[in-house]
C-alpha cells in the first residue's frame, strides 16, 4: 500500500496571500475551486470572514464570533475554477490591507434521507471528498438527540458544527478532547468545557456524527452547518500534544511537510493560534493569527512560534499558548507535501 494517496497536497488545501482593493476582487492561486474559504486581514484588527459553496455567495460567518450568518450581497460573488471573489463588504476585502486565506476543497454533492436510506436520524446534504476527507454538511435541528450523514468514509477525528439562524458559538468535537462530552468553542479562548448535549457524548463512526439536545448543536428548526475533518496519511492529521514550559518544546510527528496548523490550549483560557506557511515561508514560523479575536497578525513573536518540518512540527518557544508545562493542547494540520510519496520518495522541510 503507498504511503499517501495524495502526492500534491495543493490539490485540496492551500493557503492564498492577497491585497484588498475595496472592490470586486479575484483572488486566484488557490489551485482548484474552494468550497471552505476562511479570510483573516493581516495588517489591520479587523473580524474574520468564512464563505462555503453550500451557503453560497453573499453570505458569510465570522469564526471569530457567535453571531448569526450574514447576508451580504458584496460579500463573496463567486466561487471559481483557480479561486473566489469578492465584492466590496470589507471583512475580505479592505481596500490596500494585506489578507490570509485559507482555502479547502470538497466538490462533490451529496443528500441524504434519513427515514429512507437508515443512515443516521436528521436529514443532511453538502459537499464531501472523501480522498481528502473533508466534507461541509448542512442540516435542520431537530430537538432531540439525533445522528447525521457526514459522508465520508472514515469517522471525523474533529469536526466544527455552528448555528446559522441565530447566535451561539462554533462548537468544537475532536477526538483529542475527552469522550466528545467536553468542547472547546472556535470563538472563544475558554478551556474545554462539559457540554454532553452538544454532541451526544458518542463519537463519529464512519458514517454520522452525533448530536444532542443543545441549541448550539441541534436546536429545532434550527439551521446548522459542520465542517467534518478525517486524517488522511501524508495529508492531514488532527491530535494532541503535551506542553514542556520551555524554548526547546515537543515534537509533533505527523508523517508529512507541514503547510498549516491550527492549535489551542484545553486545560486553560487561551487564545487559539493559526501558523502557516505562506505567512512564515521559513523557520522559525513566528507569525500567527487567532481564531478567537479581531486583531491583527502577531509577527515575530519569541514565545511562541514552530519550525515546520519534512514530518511534522516542533514548538520553539515557551508560551502558554503553544507550550505551557504540564498543559494538552489539541491540533488540526494540513501539508505542504507528504514525508514519503506514493512513489517512495521522501521529502524535505524548507
Amino acid at each position: 500500500m503507498a504511503y499517501t494517496t495524495i502526492d500534491k497536497s495543493t490539490d485540496y488545501f492551500n493557503t492564498v496571500l492577497y491585497t484588498g482593493n475595496g472592490g470586486s476582487n479575484a483572488i486566484t492561486g488557490v489551485n482548484f475551486q474552494p468550497d471552505f474559504i476562511w479570510c483573516k486581514a493581516r495588517s489591520i484588527g479587523y473580524d474574520h470572514r468564512s464563505f462555503n459553496s453550500i451557503s453560497g455567495t453573499g453570505k458569510y460567518d465570522d469564526p471569530g464570533n457567535d453571531g448569526v450568518q450574514s447576508s451580504d450581497a458584496n460579500s463573496i460573488t463567486a466561487f471559481g475554477s483557480d479561486g473566489f471573489t469578492l465584492g466590496s463588504e470589507a471583512g475580505g476585502n479592505v481596500n490596500s490591507q494585506t489578507f490570509v486565506s485559507w482555502n479547502w476543497r470538497a466538490g462533490t454533492s451529496f443528500s441524504n434521507d434519513a427515514s429512507a436510506t437508515s443512515i443516521g436520524t436528521i436529514d443532511s446534504s453538502g459537499s464531501v471528498s472523501d480522498d481528502s476527507g473533508f466534507s461541509i454538511v448542512s442540516y435542520t435541528g431537530t430537538g432531540s438527540a439525533g445522528t447525521i450523514k457526514h459522508g465520508l468514509s472514515t469517522a471525523p477525528n474533529l469536526f466544527i458544527i455552528k448555528r446559522k439562524d441565530t447566535g451561539n458559538d462554533w462548537r468544537v468535537g475532536s477526538s483529542a478532547l475527552t469522550n466528545f462530552v467536553k468542547h472547546v468553542n472556535l470563538n472563544t479562548s475558554a478551556a474545554e468545557s462539559d457540554l454532553a448535549a452538544a454532541f451526544n457524548s458518542t463519537a463519529p463512526t464512519s458514517s454520522v456524527f452525533s448530536v444532542g439536545t443543545s441549541v448550539s448543536t441541534n436546536a429545532s428548526s434550527g439551521t446548522f452547518i459542520a465542517y467534518c475533518f478525517a486524517e488522511k496519511q501524508g495529508f492531514s492529521k488532527m491530535g494532541s500534544y503535551e506542553g514542556s514550559g520551555d524554548a526547546n518544546g515537543p515534537l509533533i510527528y505527523t508523517g508529512m511537510s507541514t503547510a498549516f496548523v491550527l492549535l489551542k490550549e484545553i486545560d486553560n483560557s487561551n487564545n487559539w493560534m493559526i501558523f502557516d506557511n505562506k505567512r512564515s515561508p521559513f523557520n522559525l514560523r513566528d507569525d500567527f493569527i487567532s481564531s478567537d479575536i479581531a486583531d491583527s497578525e502577531t509577527t515575530g513573536n519569541a514565545n511562541n512560534r514552530m519550525d515546520m518540518l519534512s514530518n511534522g512540527f516542533k514548538i520553539r518557544g515557551a508560551g502558554s499558548a503553544t507550550n505551557r508545562s504540564g498543559s494538552t493542547y489539541i491540533y488540526m494540520s494540513f501539508a505542504e507535501s507528504p514525508f514519503v510519496s506514493s512513489g517512495g520518495t521522501p521529502t524535505t522541510a524548507r
